[in-house]
């Protein structure tokens, strides 16, 4: 807070600059303040001494009085009403010829009191938090959907199944499909398990709440291969982050067919295409732009040390280019998941 001297001297110094010829607009620029603030702080005393948020001022001739705020916690909290939220209780008064205050107002004295809270028997809802999980290697957790790909005519569409790893980013499975189904899915995450060899080792596939996510064939087929399997919250598709990132990368390559696809199987030769590009040649900005294949087997670490090296060394052939430390080469150990708000926090401050 500015004291009262320290304003009458900007005050001061501004008339002074005016009349030497400044520009009051420029002058008060200088002291990082507007000229509707200098306007204020130079009427005189009684402005002066202001103070803006400890000023005193007049009572609001509307405002209501000690008795009237009683009598709208009475009511409210009266057997009749107690369950009732104001929304409710203020036209009921109204039938009975009675107006105490408007619904906002009940609100706000009812918040005032910290008594606006679930009303009634009922519980009161609880928001479900996201499913959390934590990578530090590869085939730990995976993400899967589903996602439409445009067919040779209008409302006509292939289905593109697609597991990802939460780690690497790597496109570990995928199919195209005619339709939306859970043995489908069954059969591609048998076939991804296959591939990269999971048995018997922990492992998480997070996917959305559709029915082929849902389905006894799927859900089936998780249990006999030791698989947890993780939803997103209903209908909310930011906890399934990764795999809607990496569906876009896919439809906004510069290749992408936006008119459709003649059959299925130009479809599928495309993804494969770009599940090879993705997977081998993409440099991943979350990756520190290495592939997702460099970083599923390893590679990773020895590219970033290099490029480490390379830059120390850049750094002690012309240390009077370098205002600060090198540019952070380190991939993070740990991939979270909707990772929660305390760890967010941790995350963003290292």
């Amino acid at each position: 807070m500015i004291s009262h001297a320290d304003r009458r001297h900007a005050v001061e110094l501004i008339d002074e600059a005016v009349t030497a010829g400044a520009r009051q607009r420029k002058a008060c620029e200088i002291l990082e303040i507007s000229v509707r603030t200098y306007q204020r702080w130079s009427q005189g005393k009684t402005v002066l001494s202001d103070g803006r948020p400890e000023a005193k001022r007049p009572i609001p001739t509307n405002k209501l009085s000690v008795e009237e705020r009683e009598a709208i916690l009475a009511v409210s909290n009266s057997p009749v009403f107690r369950s009732l939220p104001p929304s409710q209780i203020v036209p009921v008064l109204a039938d009975e010829g009675r107006y105490l205050a408007s619904e906002s107002t009940f609100y706000r004295i009812l918040r005032e009191a910290d008594q606006q809270h679930h009303r009634g028997r009922s519980e009161e809802p609880k928001r479900k938090a996201p499913s959390t999980h934590c990578a530090i290697g590869p085939n730990q957790v995976w993400c899967w959907d589903i996602t439409w790909l445009p067919g040779p005519a209008r409302g006509l569409f292939y289905y593109l199944y697609l597991i990802m790893d939460l780690y690497s980013r790597k496109i570990v499975a995928w199919e195209i499909h005619e339709c939306e189904a859970s043995d489908l899915a069954a059969r591609l995450i048998r076939k991804a398990c296959l591939v990269e060899g999971i048995a018997s080792q922990p492992l998480v596939l997070h996917s959305d709440n559709g029915s082929p996510m849902k389905g006894a064939s799927m859900l089936e087929t998780l249990r006999r291969l030791g698989v947890t399997s993780s939803f997103s919250r209903p209908r909310v598709s930011n906890d399934n982050a990764y795999a809607e990132s990496l569906f876009r990368t896919c439809k906004y390559r510069p290749d992408y067919p936006v008119n459709g696809f003649a059959t299925i199987e130009d479809a599928r030769t495309w993804v494969l295409s770009f599940s090879r590009w993705y997977n081998t040649e993409h440099k991943h900005s979350g990756l520190k732009f290495t592939t997702p294949e460099q970083r599923h087997t390893g590679e990773a670490t020895a590219i970033l040390e290099h490029r480490q090296q390379i830059y120390h060394e850049a750094r002690a052939r012309h240390p009077n280019r370098w205002s600060g430390e090198i540019r952070n080469w380190e991939l993070p150990e740990k991939v979270w998941l909707n990772p929660e708000k305390e760890q967010s926090e941790l995350n963003q401050a290292a």
